[in-house]
């Protein structure tokens, strides 16, 4: 597996839990399963920050996918950039 795919896969990941853990937060929003939350000890907050970490890494891993490494530069951009 290539550095871009894997990439890409941590970034799809954390899309979905980010989407997961906003839909728990709505639960407890409306009070279905708040009991549950709170026997976990996840509030509303934390499961909020969860989702906001979660897509903040995936935005950073897709980016990151579309940056090419130096292997994948051609060799007269490498030259320039030594010049």
């Amino acid at each position: 597996m290539d550095r871009s795919a894997r990439l890409h896969l941590v970034g799809k990941i954390m899309y979905y839990i980010g989407w997961i853990s906003l839909l728990c937060g709505g639960l407890v929003q409306l009070n279905i399963a708040k009991s549950l939350f709170f026997a976990m000890s996840l509030t509303k907050r934390n499961l909020f920050e969860i989702s906001l970490a979660c897509f903040i890494i995936c935005v950073a891993s897709e980016v990151r996918a579309l940056v090419p490494s130096e292997k994948e530069l051609p060799s007269v951009v490498k030259r320039q950039a030594a010049a």
